[in-house]
């Protein structure tokens, strides 16, 4: 745990970013570790045990929060609807909404130690242009900040660009992104990958049924400075940044290839065939590899992968490994939730709440267990901190796990809610979102 808590503090100086900060889906570079923060073990949010704060978000919304500072931000999409069509839970239906005709795009800023509301913004009103899962919003895009700047990406609405007191700075129409079912485009789900900030650019990934891309824009003005088309079919991942003695990697997941390109310039650097058809998990660091997951049955591979490749570093029939791939498998990759590395093991929560430990450089399968004895309904990602676990199941229970070799569960916590956000960790506190609330979850006695 030394070694990986040292590795996080090299990863925080490389990147500017502070630690304490969130500033993205899954905090710094996705890892989804806060070590030293110390959150909560237990709470109950219908009690208000341990609750700092409570405060109501309008309309539906995924986008998990993410921190700067005294702030933190989150997206949601409010429609005219009073209760909107929205359907948790474990099932396959491939079915869209198709009530919905307007919505209104918006970015909140709450103070982060009593929950107030410094400011409200509309980034967009108007009609939708693509319809969304019945399980799925229209802000499903987690927003990102540099602690200067806001980015949030509403999909077919365009990329906006605020400062933290809420002044727009620049928004961008990007055109229909539209995500849906390859095998009928007539299912559309919404877009749900994040866009990530690394230096002075905002990278988004836009994997949709025609002319999919990723692109690069500039914080200051949000020009566009690069552009590469991308032959991929609809995925929800958002791409991440690896920093390391060979330069930096944008990692992305998509179902013909996981890919790296320079971040700088959008070139491609190197390629992984796939071929499981709904991608949606964010690749993750971990132990000097980068870990890629997919769980679309039947194809359900994990790669861990070194960083530095070059080319076609696909694997060949039957191969376990190669000079780039340090360890695959071709089943128990995950589906909605995004895994995590954290010290010297790899965790994946499939969406029945199965919780398989790996060794993090091995690839050897540890343990698997139901989470709680019987699991769950998860989409929502694990989170990490000083040694634990934090699992947020749409049922609105937050289970903590220690970490290690040993399935430990230390709580329970009941939030009274449906939750499908992945919680963010800063300063001591706990912020998870719920269906309708953002708590903000503090030690008070």
């Amino acid at each position: 745990m030394r070694t990986f808590a040292a590795l996080c503090c090299l990863m925080f100086a490389a990147t500017g970013v502070q630690a304490g900060n969130w500033p993205s889906f899954r905090g710094v570079r996705a890892a989804g570790v806060a070590d030293g923060e110390n959150p909560p073990v237990s709470w109950d949010g219908e009690k208000m045990s341990n609750v700092r704060w409570k405060s109501p978000i309008p309309g539906l919304g995924h986008a998990s929060p993410v921190v700067w500072g005294d702030r933190v931000f989150v997206a949601t999409a409010v429609g005219p609807e009073k209760d909107p069509v929205f359907k948790p839970g474990l099932y396959g239906d491939v079915d869209s909404v198709e009530n919905e005709t307007t919505q209104s795009w918006k970015l909140f800023a709450l103070d982060k130690t009593t929950g107030k509301i410094l400011w409200e913004r509309t980034a967009y009103e108007g009609p939708i242009s693509v319809k969304r899962h019945m399980k799925s919003s229209h802000a499903d895009s987690t927003p990102a900040t540099d602690g200067k700047r806001v980015v949030a990406l509403f999909g077919s609405a365009g990329l906006h660009c605020y400062d933290v007191e809420g002044k727009l700075l620049w928004k961008r129409d990007l055109g229909v992104l539209d995500a849906g079912w390859f095998f009928n485009p007539a299912y559309q789900w919404e877009h749900g990958s994040s866009p990530v900030i690394y230096k002075e650019f905002v990278i988004v990934q836009a994997d949709i049924q025609k002319g999919s891309f990723i692109a690069a824009y500039d914080l200051a003005d949000g020009h566009e400075v690069w552009k590469t088309m991308r032959d991929e079919i609809p995925s929800w991942a958002t791409p991440t940044i690896w920093e390391g003695k060979n330069g930096a990697e944008l990692v992305t997941n998509a179902t013909r290839f996981i890919r790296g390109y320079d971040p700088m310039t959008g070139k491609e650097l190197w390629r992984l065939k796939n071929g499981s058809e709904i991608s949606v998990a964010t690749p993750v660091p971990g132990q000097d590899l980068f870990y890629v997951t997919n769980g679309y049955r039947p194809v359900q591979p994990i790669f861990a992968i070194r960083p530095g490749g070059a080319g076609d570093i696909s694997l060949k029939e039957n191969e376990p490994s190669n000079a780039t791939v340090a360890w695959a498998k071709s089943r128990g990759g995950t589906y909605l939730p995004t895994p995590i590395a954290y010290g010297d093991h790899f965790y994946t929560l499939s969406n029945n709440g199965t919780l398989t430990c790996y060794g993090a450089r091995t690839g050897e399968q540890i343990y698997q267990v139901r989470v709680g004895g019987k699991g769950a309904s998860f989409s929502a990602s694990p989170v990490a901190a000083d040694g634990r676990l934090y699992l947020a199941s749409e049922d609105g229970m937050v289970f903590v796990i220690k970490a290690g070799a040993q399935y430990e569960e230390l709580a329970v916590n009941q939030m009274g809610a449906v939750m499908m956000a992945t919680p963010a960790i800063s300063g001591g506190m706990l912020f998870v979102r719920t269906r309708s609330d953002l708590f903000g979850i503090a030690q008070t006695k």
